[in-house]
């Protein structure tokens, strides 16, 4: 078994944060996504300099799930991320956190309870899904960084036919509120608007 570290992002994480959204990022798309509309966005959102920026942005929070060192436990995948070529210290997970109010009037009219925060991105490496051993804790430091922030609430969006990111949010508190149009490529994709208020209860 591999132990991970969960801890705030920093400067010298801009490149690694990089891959690790460009590696998981397609994870989350609707099948009827094009290799191509993926790729732009890609190349659009999630280079080194853009997670520099994001790193420097006072408004942003950005929480990372670091590969600590693997226990003797007799050897197999045990679905917390080994066996995907990146080692100790390699970035597993990640969440960005947005404070503010919702620009998007959908939104702003789905979220109610306000100061709100959105959790903006919120990936793991495909190796580590379904054990929760990464993506459990990663949610517990990002619901932790909202409420330190003096959030009342968190908000998210999430694809209509990403039914296991949504069983995943639902199990950790969060309810469907309402829906927003997200643009990938050339057309709009349907999310649900995903909220979580009550921040004593998993």
């Amino acid at each position: 078994m591999t132990r991970h570290s969960i801890r705030p992002a920093g400067p010298a994480d801009a490149a690694a944060l990089a891959d690790l959204a460009a590696d998981t990022f397609p994870l989350a798309c609707p099948p009827s996504t094009t290799p191509e509309a993926i790729a732009e966005f890609i190349a659009t959102n999630f280079t080194v300099a853009r997670f520099e920026g994001y790193l420097a942005d006072d408004e942003r929070m950005l929480v990372v799930a670091e590969r600590g060192a693997d226990d003797v436990d007799g050897g197999g995948d045990d679905g917390d991320g080994e066996g995907d070529g990146h080692g100790t210290g390699a970035l597993v997970g990640y969440a960005m956190l947005i404070a503010g109010d919702p620009a998007d009037a959908d939104v702003a009219a789905a979220v109610t309870v306000r100061p709100t925060i959105e959790l903006s991105k919120f990936y793991t490496r495909k190796t580590a899904h379904g054990s929760g051993a990464v993506a459990g804790p990663l949610m517990e430091a990002a619901i932790e960084a909202a409420r330190a922030r003096g959030a009342a609430s968190v908000w998210l969006g999430v694809n209509e036919e990403n039914a296991r990111a949504i069983r995943f949010y639902e199990k950790h508190g969060f309810a469907k509120a309402g829906r927003k149009r997200f643009k990938l490529g050339d057309r709009y994709e349907d999310d649900w608007v995903l909220v979580r208020a009550d921040f004593t209860a998993a």
